[in-house]
């Protein structure tokens, strides 16, 4: 087990950037293990006992997803639980409530997309992340740029890491622009397009590692900053390619919410986190 923080300065750091730094500095085995749950899928009960799981199962930290009509990012698993979700009445709030009884044993990093942070005003969103013990924010429609700023600010007068992605596609100088601003941990997507299982990683996915890893190093504190490797990742064999290959956490969703479907939720869920456990080295 690591004990030296892999995460950001914290002469900058908030309360939810330092909570992520000592999940990926004091993980058990080869990397960080952080599960996806779609908020409320099956139902909001399932849901709990399915968290319950991943915190049983050794989750470091928690991407915790609020079901939305056009998820530009989610493949067909996520989407379609996303919208049996939103069927069966689940809300915001019920996510946000979910959340905070999680945060009480692992970092939760939210995954919405902008029009969920916007609509209540970005100060108002952060400020409800905070008061509900949520450690940071991923919003895969909202680029690291101009449109980006007053949210990244936002979080961080509020204490919440704001989550960036890089891509297969995103060019060098841009890795080295997005990871110079990611608080708590860069989202390294490991394939080109939207989640979903893969028989097998990318061919690409280890340069996508060194380049997340590596793009500006040497601009700063930013430039330490943990990578975790998403999309496609589906048992225990994809889970340790990406740690060799030097993936800091791994993030899996796809597979884990096919899992939630089942006649069993739990424990399809926990034999899942249980064989990623085994691929770490744990």
């Amino acid at each position: 087990m690591s004990t030296e923080p892999t995460g950001t300065s914290t002469s900058r750091a908030g309360a939810g950037e330092e909570r992520i730094a000592a999940a990926f500095a004091n993980h058990e085995g080869t990397a960080a293990l952080m599960p996806y749950i779609m908020g409320g899928y099956p139902d909001l009960a399932t849901s709990r006992e399915v968290a319950r799981a991943y915190v049983d199962g050794g989750a470091d930290l928690v991407e915790l997803g609020i079901p939305y009509s056009d998820p530009l990012a989610d493949g067909p698993v996520v989407h379609a639980a996303g919208t049996d979700a939103l069927n069966a009445g689940v809300t915001v709030d019920d996510v946000f409530a979910l959340g905070e009884q999680l945060a009480a044993d692992v970092p939760v990093v939210l995954m919405t997309y902008a029009n969920i942070v916007l609509r209540p005003g970005i100060e108002v969103f952060a400020g409800r992340l905070r008061d509900a013990g949520f450690s940071g924010l991923i919003v895969p429609d909202l680029p690291i740029g101009e449109d980006s700023g007053d949210v990244v600010d936002a979080c961080d007068a509020a204490g919440i890491a704001f989550v960036p992605l890089v891509a297969p596609s995103t060019t060098e100088a841009r890795v080295a622009e997005v990871r110079s601003a990611a608080r708590g941990f860069l989202y390294a997507v490991s394939v080109t397009g939207t989640t979903g299982e893969r028989a097998s990683l990318s061919d690409q996915f280890e340069d996508v590692i060194r380049r997340a890893k590596t793009a500006g190093a040497g601009a700063g504190a930013a430039a330490e900053v943990p990578v975790g490797l998403g999309f496609g990742i589906a048992n225990g064999e994809h889970a340790a390619q990406a740690a060799a290959a030097g993936a800091d956490g791994v993030i899996v969703g796809s597979r884990l919410v096919r899992a939630a479907g089942e006649d069993d939720p739990v424990a399809a869920v926990s034999a899942v986190m249980a064989d990623l456990a085994r691929g770490l080295g744990r």
